[in-house]
């Protein structure tokens, strides 16, 4: 095995730039082909991607690739809006599609839901949180007594970050 002396013999596993690059191509594949598609449902298609893609990678050294791909996102999604609208300022489309969060700006659409405004916010994949693997100790099995709080508190903690009610179990 060979090691890099970029990372002073550390193995560090990152999404190989192939697929990054593929994944890049397909999104923007996929905003080309739905040129005329409302902001919203452009968004609905574009947000399970995104999620996949940053959930298959978060336990990898992926941070600077998720910021790369979001920042290629915005560049494609800029170049979405300039053709819908090749005859509007960079001000106007950006009042229009875009929305300043802390800074960022976020592609965001609206749609009228039964009387009510509803705000359709494109997921920022540069703030999906890198989670490490933990490994389960190796003596540890479920049938012996001495392991029981051990593995209780792993299924705890699986259980309560793969759960939509989150915060309500951890504070518990």
């Amino acid at each position: 095995m060979q090691t890099n002396p970029k990372y002073k013999g550390k193995l560090l596993i990152k999404p190989s730039k192939a697929n990054t690059l593929t994944f890049i191509s397909n999104l923007r594949g996929l905003i080309k082909k739905h040129v005329t598609l409302p902001v919203n449902d452009l968004i609905k298609l574009i947000n399970p991607k995104l999620r996949g893609w940053s959930n298959y990678y978060r336990h990898c050294v992926a941070k600077q690739v998720f910021s790369y791909v979001g920042h290629k996102l915005f560049h494609a999604l800029w170049h979405w809006a300039k053709r819908r609208h090749p005859t509007k300022s960079r001000t106007w489309i950006a009042l229009k599609y875009f929305i300043n969060r802390k800074g960022q700006w976020q592609f965001h659409g609206w749609q009228k839901i039964k009387d009510m405004d509803c705000q359709f916010n494109l997921f920022q994949i540069a703030t999906v949180p890198i989670e490490r693997h933990v490994k389960i100790r190796s003596a540890a099995t479920p049938f012996d007594p001495q392991y029981q709080e051990y593995l209780g508190k792993r299924k705890h903690k699986r259980l309560a970050r793969n759960s939509w009610i989150e915060p309500v179990l951890t504070a518990l």
